[in-house]
């Protein structure tokens, strides 16, 4: 996000603090790069869809494997590629 757009920060109480690493502990980051031009372009398709950029990203990203795992072949399913 643009620092102009950003909201002004709140004070935030030590229970919110609490609940919010709680929440957030249930979770990991992925770290996706793109030019700003693509970010823009995510941002306002997932806002045209009532969406989040992360819920946008997360669906997109559920629908693929939905996808992949339905037009591959059985055998090409039981392979696993683990990447380290």
């Amino acid at each position: 996000m643009d620092e102009e757009k950003k909201k002004p920060e709140r004070k935030l109480t030590q229970a919110r603090r609490e609940a919010n690493a709680r929440y957030n502990s249930k979770f990991v980051e992925v770290k996706v790069r793109m030019t700003p031009e693509h970010r823009t372009e995510v941002q306002e398709h997932a806002a045209s869809m009532d969406e989040s950029a992360t819920q946008f990203i997360n669906r997109a990203i559920n629908e693929t494997i939905e996808h992949d795992r339905q037009s591959k072949p059985p055998c090409a399913r039981l392979r696993t590629h683990h990447h380290t």
